[in-house]
């Protein structure tokens, strides 16, 4: 890799973290922000925009302060899912930010259930709250018709440069992108009611979009994507076949799948991946919503200390005791697509303690990444061979091995959980250097720790099996969207 150092800001969901990365050194300063989504009753969860911009100027402006060197660009990763309505002459926000996890528009989507599959065909995406676009009809139809409605990339981007864009990868979340033509679909616009939107310009991941000063000098925004495609990026540059989840706020099993869109037949996503250099690369996608956010909740509720814990507590007993946790928080997403669904806490006794329910709760995420992994693969026509893993949670080796012991398959760590930096940073510096090519503006992948399964396939068909009936139970309930069982 050549170039000098770039600034790689991943905007997330719960804080933004900035990295300042050397081609030759590594990492050189870091700094990060904090974001506080606030969740409200009816599954709506907002965030204040200027706090979103905020933490991505502080952590930028921490990162090279650390760093003490000068960087040639910026590239801003973000959520990809959060919308909102801002005033394209000032650059001020016309509404709150609705958070990816936010569920205000279900009714949306159940007015739209009989062109579900027509929507599905034109964008390659269901018709979910999770996306952009039902968040976006809503807020035309409940908040305000002034401005323009956008996800939080293109208002972050105008703040910090002028500029009216999104990049490919951002473009593909909303449900309003051709994936063929990697442009704006006008029948899935008039469909979701904003045909006459003012959409901002498509533009490559690693197109120089502007200049920006919000972090001291001035700098070249040169690198723009979804933060999970990033670090599919990442991870996958030199081994194209490789899956990767990123255990973050939610979990994100991505798979790539080549130039040309793939149709899933198992819920998972198809969406563009990235397009750099001009050509396009497309992508499985699969959500767990609730994994670090969970880990909070028992935190909130005095079991464990934080996610420092989870080994600790979880580790203090040998097995789940037989308690079993269906973590749907904030509803099921791939491959089920069941937003209603609340989170069920079964096998209970007089006798389960802390670490049954901290065990319970890892074995829940992993068995619903297992439910990804199998879908991918199907999909893909081939089996996984391993599982790249990023995110914070890495840091559990209890999550981890439980992983790796549920999916029979190594789970290689990555040597540092900020993939999705690396993956922004790497196409910061294509933007920068249009001589460079993709495998060497990526990190040769070098993982931390390999969990290699220390159970018997027989023993983990049986725990997930386990899981899958308590998750059909769930699924078999009247609809408890208005409340329910935790």
């Amino acid at each position: 890799m050549t170039g000098g150092p770039v600034l790689a800001v991943d905007q997330g969901t719960s804080g933004t973290k900035a990295l300042v990365l050397c081609p030759r050194r590594g990492v050189l300063g870091s700094g990060t922000a904090p974001v506080t989504p606030r969740p409200l009753p009816g599954g709506r969860v907002e965030v204040d925009p200027g706090e979103l911009y905020g933490s991505v100027v502080a952590a930028g402006r921490a990162a090279l302060a650390d760093a003490g060197v000068p960087v040639v660009a910026v590239g801003l990763a973000n959520q990809g899912e959060t919308v909102l309505a801002w005033d394209p002459a000032t650059g001020e926000p016309l509404t709150d930010a609705l958070v990816w996890q936010d569920r205000r528009a279900a009714g949306i989507c159940a007015e739209l259930a009989s062109h579900a599959d027509v929507l599905t065909k034109l964008t390659g995406l269901p018709v979910d709250p999770y996306f952009a676009a039902p968040k976006m009809a809503w807020i035309r139809r409940h908040a305000t018709g002034a401005g323009v409605v956008t996800t939080s990339d293109a208002w972050l981007v105008h703040r910090l440069t002028g500029a009216f864009v999104t990049d490919a990868a951002t473009a593909g979340r909303t449900g309003l992108l051709d994936p063929a033509s990697v442009a704006w679909s006008a029948p899935a616009l008039d469909l979701y009611g904003l045909g006459g939107e003012r959409l901002p310009r498509i533009v490559d991941c690693d197109e120089p979009v502007g200049t920006t000063t919000a972090f001291g000098p001035r700098l070249p925004v040169t690198g723009l994507v979804v933060d999970q495609q990033a670090a599919l990026l990442a991870q996958s540059a030199t081994a194209p076949a490789a899956a990767k989840c990123t255990y973050g706020t939610g979990a994100f099993l991505l798979a790539r799948t080549g130039p040309l869109p793939r149709r899933t037949t198992t819920g998972l996503v198809g969406c563009v991946a990235w397009r750099l250099r001009g050509r396009t690369e497309h992508c499985l996608d699969g959500q767990v919503y609730t994994v670090a956010s969970a880990v909070r909740w028992l935190t909130g509720l005095g079991v464990i200390g934080g996610a420092r814990d989870l080994d600790a507590v979880g580790g203090s007993v040998p097995d789940t005791g037989g308690v079993a946790f269906v973590p749907a928080l904030a509803g099921l997403a791939a491959p089920w697509w069941r937003g209603e669904a609340r989170g069920t806490l079964t096998g209970l006794g007089l006798d389960t303690g802390r670490g049954h329910v901290v065990r319970a709760l890892v074995e829940g995420i992993a068995a619903q990444v297992v439910e990804l992994a199998g879908a991918a693969a199907t999909d893909r026509g081939a089996p996984l061979e391993s599982l790249r893993a990023d995110g914070g949670l890495t840091r559990s080796a209890l999550l981890m091995q439980t992983q790796a012991d549920l999916l029979q398959l190594p789970v290689e760590v990555a040597a540092l959980p900020d993939a999705t930096a690396l993956g922004v940073g790497a196409m910061a510096r294509l933007g920068h250097d249009p001589a460079l090519a993709v495998p060497e503006a990526v990190p040769p992948w070098k993982p931390s720790a390999v969990y290699e399964p220390a159970i018997s396939a027989d023993e983990a068909a049986e725990r997930l099996g386990r899981f899958r009936a308590e998750v059909g139970a769930l699924l078999d309930r009247p609809s408890t969207a208005d409340g329910g069982s935790v």
